[in-house]
């Protein structure tokens, strides 16, 4: 009949076409804001060749005791040292009071593996890199590491002993994965 309101249904069970309408519509916009926002997450994510860098193996056997080599790991430089029974009884000697960043050798290495010891290859000052792992190099006053930069002096076990460097050289996480194969990271 002219006059009378007319029900704004669909099928019998009383939702109006408004409501699916406005269901619709905000699904619709539910799922265009996820399609928008999945390139601006996926960014994000860290590239394959930092993937590559989260860990490294490094081959040990060839290093004799009182040498060292320095790799790369995640874009920095690393020195795996092979220690001689005399650089460890001179880390082992300092009194750890003494010491601006005080750690032991033990701290800084893994037991049963004293003479293996592996640190980033950067001064805690400024970020150069110290000389001391190549053949003939500075190894400054302690017989370690010494920072061309600013003067940064390093025992055998990495520990600052004199300069401006405010902490010791950084010992990343690694494991020994055989006798003869470091992984770092």
């Amino acid at each position: 009949m002219p006059g009378e309101p007319v029900e704004d249904t669909v099928g019998g069970d009383g939702v109006r076409r408004r409501d699916f309408i406005n269901i619709a519509a905000v699904s619709f916009a539910g799922v265009g804001g996820a399609i928008a926002v999945l390139p601006l997450v996926s960014q994000m994510s860290p590239s394959a060749d930092v993937l590559a860098q989260a860990s490294t193996e490094v081959d040990i056997s060839k290093i004799q005791p009182g040498q060292g080599i320095k790799t790369v790991w995640r874009k920095q430089p690393v020195f795996i040292r092979n220690l001689t029974p005399k650089e460890i009884a001179e880390a082992n000697a300092v009194p750890v009071g003494e010491l601006r960043d005080p750690q032991s050798l033990a701290d800084r290495t893994k037991p049963g593996k004293q003479n293996w010891l592996v640190t980033l290859g950067v001064c805690t000052h400024l970020g150069c890199v110290p000389l001391g792992i190549g053949e003939g190099e500075n190894k400054g006053a302690y017989g370690g590491y010494f920072c061309p930069c600013h003067g940064s002096h390093y025992d055998t076990a990495a520990r600052i002993r004199k300069g401006p460097a405010p902490t010791n050289l950084l010992v990343p996480e690694y494991e020994f994965a055989s006798d003869t194969v470091v992984r770092i990271g």
